[in-house]
């Protein structure tokens, strides 16, 4: 009796350590998993910020069930970034202060509209680039507003026009003086394109970091048969928004609705070498 009552107890030993050793390893493969998640994580990074910016993949969209409640779509932005709300601070009230002046600048172009005779030159000259976008469709239209009001303009600096670094011009006050610099430019393209009857939601007014030569610039973004063109004082050609990636970073996105934030990746923004989040000056 004694004999079994001994191997019993010794079963039930080794069956105990046969669990308590499954037990460990499990915990032990449990922790060598989140070692290897956590330094693939870290790898990922540290790669990111060392390697040139190259255009993240899209993930596959997540199907989620249709309820009266849901949010709308967002809005496609140039770029292929998402961007969110500005809710205060300067870059806000600049574009909303200009927003009041072109309101302003309208009330002339309706009356040179309906009385030629009086209407301050710089306003002929802005209707006419108006006229010669709504002579053409698609990127053509694009393309002349944007060679129109390159040609109407001289690059001058804020400081050198107006004494001081930066300043916001409506179209009218841009051509009647017939300089400014980069902002005024893409404002006034910005007007005529909208007045010509491209939609308000194919047209943006943007300001990016110019990587090459670490200067904040303003341009115009435009979209054509869904693809953003990027129209630039610059340059008379059009350029998609995807062959920038490399030498600009996005920061504000400006339309009708009103400021947006780029939402840019930790990489990308390691890219801005120092430069503060909110523009001071454009050229």
């Amino acid at each position: 009796m004694l004999v079994r009552i001994v191997h019993g107890v010794a079963v039930l030993l080794a069956l105990l350590g046969i669990v308590l050793l499954d037990r460990a390893f499990a915990q032990e493969q449990n922790t060598a998993e989140e070692i290897a998640t956590f330094d693939s994580r870290f790898s990922a990074l540290t790669d990111a910020l060392a390697a040139p910016l190259q255009p993240q993949p899209k993930k596959a969209p997540t199907i989620e069930p249709q309820h009266p409640s849901a949010q709308p779509p967002k809005e496609a932005q140039p770029f292929a970034l998402d961007a969110e709300p500005v809710k205060e601070g300067d870059v806000l009230g600049k574009w909303n202060g200009l927003n009041a002046d072109v309101r302003s600048e309208n009330e002339t172009l309706v009356r040179c509209r309906s009385d030629a005779t009086h209407c301050p030159a710089a306003a002929k000259k802005f209707l006419d680039v108006i006229a010669d976008g709504r002579a053409h469709d698609g990127r053509a239209r694009i393309g002349v507003v944007n060679r129109d009001i390159n040609l109407a303009i001289r690059p001058t600096s804020d400081l050198a026009q107006w004494g001081v670094m930066d300043r916001w011009s409506a179209p009218l006050a841009t051509l009647a003086s017939g300089r400014g610099d980069c902002e005024d430019y893409a404002i006034a393209k910005y007007v005529a394109l909208r007045e010509a009857g491209v939609g308000r939601n194919d047209v943006r007014f943007i300001i990016v970091r110019d990587l090459m030569n670490n200067i904040d610039h303003a341009v115009l973004a435009a979209r054509v048969d869904d693809k953003w063109l990027v129209l630039d004082n610059r340059r008379l050609a059009l350029t998609e928004d995807k062959a920038l990636a490399r030498s600009i970073l996005p920061l504000f996105v400006f339309d009708e609705s009103g400021v947006k934030r780029f939402m840019t990746s930790f990489a990308q923004t390691q890219r801005l070498s120092g430069a503060s989040a909110t523009p001071a000056v454009v050229r």
